[in-house]
Order: structure tokens, then C-alpha cells, then sequence
């Protein structure tokens, strides 16, 4: 049973040889260089998403960003 689904999708016909060259230049199948193109692109905006919740609490809480790096401190120290 196969663990992948077959998406087909259109380039234009310089990425697609940008696609092709980077794949040949690394060792990879296309599907292998786009599976990983996607792989990042997903947790980069996991990532900006995380960011934008972080500030969103900041502002509610009304922390500045000049602030994080004293709160952190004091927080480990209130630890120990």
C-alpha cells in the first residue's frame, strides 16, 4: 500500500529547470526537492504563527519586546 499521494502540479518552465538542476545538483528527485521546499515552507509559517500569538499575548499584557530577555532572567532567577 502506498504511503504517498500523487499530486500533480504546474511550473513555470524556468522553475521547473531550476526544480530539475537543483534537484540533479543535490542527488534528489524532484518530488524529494519539493516535498522539502513544502516540508520548510510549512514550518516557517508554523513558525510566524507562533510569533504572531507571542505578540498578540504581549500586547495584551502589555510587555514590550525590549522586555522579554529581563522577564526570562527574572523568571529563572525566581526558580532557584
Amino acid at each position: 500500500m502506498r504511503t504517498t499521494k500523487i499530486l500533480s502540479i504546474s511550473l513555470p518552465p524556468q522553475m521547473l529547470e531550476q526544480t530539475e538542476l537543483l534537484a540533479k545538483k543535490w542527488g534528489r528527485t524532484k518530488s524529494e526537492l519539493l516535498r522539502e521546499a513544502l516540508r520548510r515552507f510549512i514550518q516557517e509559517e508554523e513558525w510566524r504563527e507562533l510569533q504572531r500569538y507571542g505578540a498578540g499575548q504581549a500586547r495584551k499584557l502589555g510587555i514590550r519586546e525590549t522586555d522579554v530577555e529581563r522577564l526570562i532572567h527574572e523568571h529563572r532567577q525566581a526558580r532557584h
